[in-house]
């Protein structure tokens, strides 16, 4: 089997990683220093905006990537497609359980406080494991072909499939049913409700969280890669 050329970290990716971690320092900085307005019932957990959606818009950019190199991948039959489109859907299940617990705990502190309650199958929080659970099964799907060409072919498949259903049951669906996040049958967007100095922070959050799923990403891609020229000696 030829050897895969791993990306190169060059002086170039270092200041790119030293631009994204200053970002990142002042988001969290102005996430929790600069003064917000009190919403009801959100109170000072508004703050929490800056993190979980951020989340779900990362796990949407990076099932985005994973989804056209799983395309290339038919097109191609490319090893490092396959690679890519692999690393970049496990990133994006990351930010998707992380988007998933910061929902969960944001939730159980302001909808269900004093209460035991912590999941009330929430359309939206339903989607999203719902979600979860069919990139669960792709991983899954990987783990049971052997053969380097058929699993590449099968799961790229099934990827494009499930990237095709994240816009339907993380947007689509959730805003056609009752449910108490914004944005629902009956509620307002975060747009009504969320003063300029929130989307100040917000905005600039969700540029820093693709950034490091980036990172993440690009990291995966070099050790898969490393570990691929490895086991093909």
């Amino acid at each position: 089997m030829d050897k895969l050329t791993p990306p190169v970290s060059g002086s170039r990716y270092s200041v790119i990683r030293a631009i994204i971690i200053t970002w990142m320092t002042l988001v969290i900085l102005g996430a929790f220093l600069l003064d917000i307005p009190r919403m009801n019932i959100l109170e000072h957990t508004a703050r929490n905006l800056y993190f979980h959606v951020p989340m779900w818009f990362t796990m949407m950019s990076m099932v985005l990537v994973s989804g056209i190199y799983s395309a290339r991948h038919l097109a191609s039959g490319s090893r490092i497609t396959d690679i890519r489109a692999r690393e970049s859907a496990r990133v994006a299940a990351v930010f998707g359980v992380m988007g998933l617990i910061t929902g969960i705990l944001w939730a159980k502190f302001t909808w269900y406080s004093g209460t035991s309650v912590w999941w009330n199958s929430d359309p939206r929080q339903s989607m999203a494991a719902i979600q979860l659970l069919i990139y669960g099964a792709y991983f899954f799907l990987r783990t049971t072909i052997d053969d380097n060409e058929k699993r590449g072919r099968i799961a790229a498949v099934y990827n494009l499939i499930a990237a095709a259903t994240v816009p339907f049951l993380l947007y689509v669906l959730p805003r056609q049913m009752e449910s108490l996040h914004p944005g629902a049958d009956g509620n307002p967007a975060f747009s009504e409700i969320t003063a300029p100095i929130m989307r100040a922070v917000f905005y600039p959050a969700v540029i820093g969280f693709i950034a490091i799923a980036w990172l993440l990403y690009r990291q995966r891609v070099r050790v898969a890669i490393l570990k691929e020229n490895l086991t093909s000696d």
